[in-house]
């Protein structure tokens, strides 16, 4: 947690402190020396701990990181530690006072190959797979306030979200070094600092932490409504994670939430599935924030035995609701999942309000009607004819 530091036999940092930068200082170039690493108690080179051997190039500007794990145990990966250098540092936005650059260092021992993403301004990605003990070179940025998403490599999970207050914090023509530090699960590193992005600035000093931003979300129902008996009871797949074990024919989940603006899989598997290997079906979906879903599973999957076979797929519904839109109605979103089924139309009978869903087809979702909670008699017709009616 605080080392000293040595240039050859010369002690250049005392006590140097976790999430700490030093300013940039001139080094001799053209030269081999020793970096050495000592603890905190130190009373001369000789006691380092790690030493690196260097020579660096005249006129040029180095960015060191230190990373990793001196201990034996505790800590789970144990990333030895090492010095991570990264020539072509700046100390200024080559852009003037109107940019910003970054440099992003992965520094995490523990938090996988990552992905970060923009979502405030570019809505784009700006680092692309890095892992740990890479540097991702500089952005060239303007001086705006950004929120940034760490997602894992594969676009789908956001882990973390911060604001990035460029423009907030005046930190035009500025060059920093924004490292991810820390650990993603404390429980298994000795009960060490918590992960996040850390900014270095080019005076050093303690580092700057960036604020955390909320991760979005969306809320989400999925409907079990596939009345093949093949799928009478299927496992539902959330990427790579059971969402929902063992899910029967009629059933409902409650509504949940979702992460919001990434790209994820659903996939409906056999009760039996240990994986998405071998799954019935699979979906890719983006969700928008602060919207609300419901998902509902239909169709069928035999290759024989029904007709007409409606092939499974999930059928989706933005804008859906968990409560009434006005106090004392009940709002009731209709859906035609009956795979032999024709065109119908539902006629209520007893207000009598008349027909109240027109023409719906499989598959089709008739839009939310506001009622009056009050009991109501509904006749399902065909063309005019009466199939069955419901209370």
């Amino acid at each position: 947690s605080s080392v000293d530091v040595y240039l050859n036999s010369s002690r250049i940092l005392n006590d140097f402190a976790f999430r700490t930068a030093s300013p940039f200082i001139d080094a001799p170039a053209g030269v081999p020396f020793t970096v050495g690493i000592a603890g905190s108690s130190s009373m001369s080179a000789a006691e380092a701990i790690y030493t690196e051997d260097f020579t660096l190039a005249d006129g040029e500007t180095y960015v060191i990181v230190a990373s990793g794990i001196v201990s034996p145990s505790g800590y789970m990966p144990a990333q030895p530690f090492s010095l991570a250098v990264f020539p072509a540092g700046r100390e200024a936005a080559v852009g003037g006072a109107a940019t910003t650059d970054v440099l992003v260092y992965h520094g995490s021992t523990d938090a996988p190959t990552v992905d970060v993403y923009e979502s405030a301004v570019v809505n784009t990605t700006i680092v692309d797979n890095a892992s740990y003990g890479e540097f991702a070179g500089y952005l060239e940025l303007p001086t705006v306030d950004f929120t940034l998403q760490v997602r894992d490599e594969f676009n789908s999970t956001i882990v973390a979200a911060y604001q990035a207050p460029l423009a907030t914090l005046g930190l035009g023509g500025a060059a920093l070094v924004t490292l991810a530090s820390g650990f993603l699960d404390p429980s298994m590193n000795n009960g060490g600092p918590a992960f996040g992005l850390y900014v270095a600035l080019p005076s050093g000093g303690p580092l700057v932490e960036l604020p955390s931003a909320a991760i979005p979300t969306a809320r989400v129902q999925v409907i079990h409504n596939s009345a093949d008996l093949a799928a009478a009871q299927v496992d539902v797949w959330l990427n790579n994670t059971p969402l929902l074990n063992d899910f029967a024919f009629r059933t409902a989940s409650p509504f949940v939430d979702a992460q919001a603006g990434v790209p994820f899989d659903v996939s409906i598997a056999m009760p039996t599935s240990a994986d998405t290997v071998g799954a019935l079906a699979r979906y890719t979906f983006t969700l928008d924030a602060d919207e609300t879903y419901i998902i509902v599973a239909n169709g069928i999957v035999s290759g024989s035995g029904y007709t007409p076979v409606q092939p499974f797929d999930l059928y989706v519904y933005p804008a859906a609701r968990e409560t009434s839109s006005m106090m004392g109605n009940v709002d009731v979103l209709v859906f035609h999942g009956s795979t032999d089924a024709p065109i119908v139309d539902v006629v209520e009978t007893s207000v009598p309000a008349g027909t109240i869903v027109s023409g719906a087809s499989y598959g089709d979702f008739a839009g939310y009607l506001e009622l009056a909670e009050q009991d109501y008699a509904l006749r399902i017709e065909t063309m005019g004819t009466p199939v069955i009616s419901y209370q």
